[in-house]
């Protein structure tokens, strides 16, 4: 339960103001929270202040109730909490930008999902790193940034080391199309849905080559495997494993096309190869985590053969007829988890 003797989180600031910011700045809105959202640019400042809306990235969806929103960092810095929303690579740049202006001991939630390429840090750890007064927390489970912020029923898990802040953080966001629960094992969470991403692209692969439903399902069953094999060899727990920020995670991201991961791998099972650089090319998490998680997977001589895969194309080293003959033909085991 919350400690009833710490106070109340009655602000957030929200830094990144693209779809899942945005929509996550209206789930803190809709739960009563005192909302700051910051943008880079002026003009999602100015048409979200005007419109209500967040023509860029949530285009027709009303943005209700309305977001007050800034290029200002200290504004957005200023509340009793902070969800940063931008990309995983990018972590390590915005947490530095954010050191001016948050207090010692302030939540800073994490948002996006991944490894830091170089370090191979979860994002929590490079968040400590680089911005030490920060507290870490992350939000992770399986929503897509267009149904929060339509209010469509969503629950998710809000992590943080110390349960009292988790159940806090989850309290200030909760309301009745918005479901957080609480979490204190960080790590599990936050590999939970890191490898997700780069399970889905794997899911993607199937269906774009047209393996059918059984193939998919049969590929998701022993991603998921992976996923708990990888989680305990780095301590996450697997009850946290078999919950929304993992399993659940798996199986949204790992089953619709409005996953970026999963559309990315219809692609290339499809035999095309979207340019991931290109300027407006969708962010896709997976494709930066793949290797990481790999080499980690290595380091600790945890077995993830379709993690390997997904890696191995994604740097060309394998095609997709590769890739499915390697899983298929590797040495028959009894099945465990």
């Amino acid at each position: 339960m919350t400690d009833e003797t710490l106070p109340a989180i009655g602000s957030i600031g929200v830094v990144g103001a693209g779809a899942w910011g945005t929509a996550l700045a209206l789930a803190a809105a809709r739960a009563g929270r005192s909302v700051t959202l910051w943008a880079r640019d002026p003009e999602t400042v100015a048409a979200i202040a005007t419109r209500c809306e967040n023509p860029r990235h949530l285009a027709g969806i009303p943005l209700d109730p309305p977001l007050a929103a800034t290029t200002d960092l200290a504004a957005a810095c200023a509340a009793d909490a902070i969800i940063l929303a931008t990309p995983a690579q990018t972590t390590r740049t915005v947490a530095a930008s954010l050191a001016p202006f948050v207090r010692r001991g302030t939540p800073v939630v994490l948002a996006a999902k991944g490894f830091e390429a170089g370090t191979r840090l979860l994002l929590a750890d490079v968040l400590t790193e680089a911005l030490p007064a920060a507290v870490p927390a992350a939000l992770s489970g399986p929503s897509f940034a267009a149904d929060v912020a339509r209010g469509l029923p969503t629950a998710v898990t809000i992590a943080a080391r110390d349960g009292a802040l988790a159940d806090r953080l989850a309290a200030a966001l909760a309301s009745p199309s918005f479901r957080p629960y609480a979490s204190d094992d960080l790590v599990g969470v936050e590999i939970g849905g890191a490898l997700k991403n780069v399970l889905a692209i794997a899911s993607g692969v199937v269906v774009g080559r047209g393996l059918g439903a059984s193939a998919q399902a049969a590929l998701t069953a022993r991603a998921f495997a992976e996923l708990q094999r990888f989680a305990a060899a780095l301590g996450g727990r697997p009850e946290t494993l078999t919950g929304l920020s993992g399993l659940g995670d798996l199986l949204l991201t790992a089953s619709s096309r409005q996953s970026r991961n999963f559309s990315f791998g219809i692609a290339l099972g499809e035999g095309r190869r979207p340019h991931l650089d290109d300027p407006g090319a969708p962010l896709v998490e997976g494709a930066a985590t793949a290797p990481v998680a790999a080499a980690i997977a290595a380091e600790h001589h945890v077995e993830v053969p379709i993690v390997a895969a997904v890696a191995a194309l994604i740097a060309g080293r394998i095609d997709v007829a590769a890739a499915i003959e390697g899983l298929m033909a590797r040495p028959l085991k009894r099945e465990t988890a």
